[in-house]
Parts: structure tokens; sequence; C-alpha cells
């Protein structure tokens, strides 16, 4: 009895071993990087499957392990989860289709501000432009008679 139950307590032990691929330090750096790329599918606050704690997340990790330890590329990686659960696992959204929207959006918003912007200068200039300057009207007879005397006297 108590052979088997040891049997049994290191299969599971085994199980849980083989599980868990070994990997050397540059698959394991490799590995924390695409996980922290990973949106957690169930957490509401965009956690990446590095931090958060949900179970699905584990189980993430877990995947993303396996496929380094079997030399899986990033990109392949990328494509198996957004394949599984959607683009919205993706902390970096592709950067075609809808996703250009979301990158290009901010970009077209800025470029058509600084349209209007440059518009409104140049208008404001070109009417600048248009306006002589007024000939210097007084309104005081005083100030008129003196300026002319002024001019009469000339400097001394």
């Amino acid at each position: 009895m108590k052979t088997v139950l040891f049997l049994l307590l290191s299969l599971c032990l085994l199980g849980g071993a083989l599980a868990a691929p070994a990997l050397t330090p540059a698959q394991e750096a490799r590995a924390v990087a695409i996980q922290k790329n990973l949106r957690c599918p169930l957490c509401d606050t965009g956690e990446s499957i590095a931090e958060s704690r949900a179970d699905i997340s584990a189980k993430m990790r877990e995947s993303v392990r396996e496929q380094v330890a079997t030399g899986r590329t990033d990109g392949d990686i990328y494509v198996y989860f957004s394949q599984r659960y959607g683009n919205f696992v993706l902390l970096d959204p592709p950067k075609t289709g809808p996703g250009l929207l979301l990158w290009g959006t901010p970009l077209l918003a800025l470029a058509a501000g600084a349209g209007v912007l440059w518009g409104l200068l140049r208008r404001g200039r070109a009417a600048a432009a248009q306006q002589s300057p007024e000939p210097e009207t007084t309104f005081d007879p005083y100030l008129t008679q003196v300026q002319r005397e002024t001019r009469a006297r000339g400097p001394e």
C-alpha cells in the first residue's frame, strides 16, 4: 500500500516537473518579455499575464514558457494567443487593419490641428498686409498748430 502511494506521489511530482520546461536564462528573459506584452483576458485593469494572479494567466504563462522551449518565434506566440483570445490580448496591438486606426488617429488629429493653426496664422498675416497704414489724424487743433510751428522753425 505504501509503495503504491509512493509511486502515485512520485508520478504527480514527475508530471509537475515535466509540465514546467527548464529554460536557459536567455529563453527565460524572452518568455518574461512576451508575458509582459500579453494582457490577462479576465482582468479589468489591463494587467499583463506576468503581473496577474488569475488562473488563466498562470496557464498562459506556462504556455508561453512551453512555446519558447520548443523554439517558436515571438511572432508565432503572439499569433497563437491572438487567434485564441483575439487581438484584445495583445498589449501592443498590430499596426494593420483596425489597429492602424488606433495608431493613426492621434497622428491625424495632430496634423489637422497643425494645418488649422497654420491657416489661421497665414490668414492673419495676409489681413495685416492688406491694411494700409492710416494717415495720422489729430483731433487736437492745438497739437496740430504746435507741429506746424515746429516744422516751420526747423532745427535750432
